[in-house]
């Protein structure tokens, strides 16, 4: 897979996190859920990070569904990636934290369309 497309599915995936989490779709609910508190950091090392780990997810989910995957292959091993192992190891983590299901379904949600949209990024691109 050209470095170029696994470039574009992190963006692609950066975009989808700031619309998934902004008060347009769930951000308030998940904030809410979160206790209300307002998070700190710098914003630049807080989407800098947060776009490195964009940038790794889609690596490593371009070496899994190979160069010029079939689009039924990349949707099922997105789905597969995004419910079955991130959705599943939150839901984990969520559990022994006792974090709300709704919270699960926001995050497991949120990572779940994350791989499927690299699907669709890794087939157009092929």
């Amino acid at each position: 897979m050209p470095i170029w497309v696994i470039v574009l599915a992190a963006v692609s995936s950066f975009m989808l996190g700031g619309l998934w989490y902004s008060p347009l779709l769930f951000g308030k609910v998940w904030n809410d859920e979160n206790g209300g508190v307002p998070q700190t950091g710098h914003p630049a090392r807080v989407f800098g990070v947060s776009f490195l780990f964009s940038l790794l997810a889609a690596t490593c989910f371009a070496h899994l569904v190979g160069p010029a995957p079939a689009l039924h292959h990349a949707l099922h091993m997105g789905l597969l990636v995004g419910l079955g192992l991130v959705g599943a190891s939150f839901g984990i983590n969520y559990q022994f934290a006792q974090r709300s299901v709704k919270l699960w379904l926001i995050d497991g949600g949120y990572h779940t369309v994350q791989f499927v949209v690299f699907a669709l990024v890794f087939w157009l691109c092929s």
